[in-house]
């Protein structure tokens, strides 16, 4: 319901309209809570990431201190979109499946980065890279979109 649809409810009725549930009924998909859980590990690792980037720009030797920090500060920063789209998911919040969707994508080029640096960092690329495809699988599944209240657009 729009904001002016919810004015001119009010005027006739004289009591303010009421808003729409956000959560469909019913249990929730053992898919979208893979997809809640698969997002929170994700955001959780950025957060860690951040937190020791930050840590030890303070109190470790980097070459470049200030450099450390601001990237920690960055990284926590970016934690917080995953950590709340995997809470939308989790509460079934329609709102949330967009972020988590952005968030995926946008791990996929991070993992090509880490699997091409060699080394340890090919293990970590392989793990980011099948958690976001495994979320964004889960993701675009209709039973998941259903139970998020996304449903198949209608034609007129």
């Amino acid at each position: 319901m729009s904001s002016q649809q919810k004015q001119s409810a009010t005027r006739a009725t004289g009591t303010p309209a009421a808003a729409p549930t956000t959560a469909p009924a019913g249990p929730r998909p053992a898919r979208l809570s893979a997809a809640a859980a698969l997002t929170a590990v994700e955001g959780l690792a950025l957060a860690a990431m951040g937190a020791y980037m930050l840590v030890m720009g303070l109190v470790g030797a980097p070459d470049s201190p200030r450099q450390a920090e601001m990237g920690g500060l960055t990284i926590l920063a970016l934690a917080v979109l995953p950590l709340v789209a995997a809470r939308g998911l989790w509460l079934r919040r329609r709102w949330s499946r967009g972020p988590s969707l952005i968030t995926q994508i946008v791990a996929l080029p991070v993992a090509w980065t880490l699997v091409k640096g060699g080394g340890a960092l090919i293990a970590a690329g392989a793990g980011l890279a099948v958690a976001a495809l495994v979320v964004l699988v889960l993701l675009v599944n209709p039973t998941a979109t259903e139970a998020l209240g996304i449903g198949p657009r209608e034609t007129e």
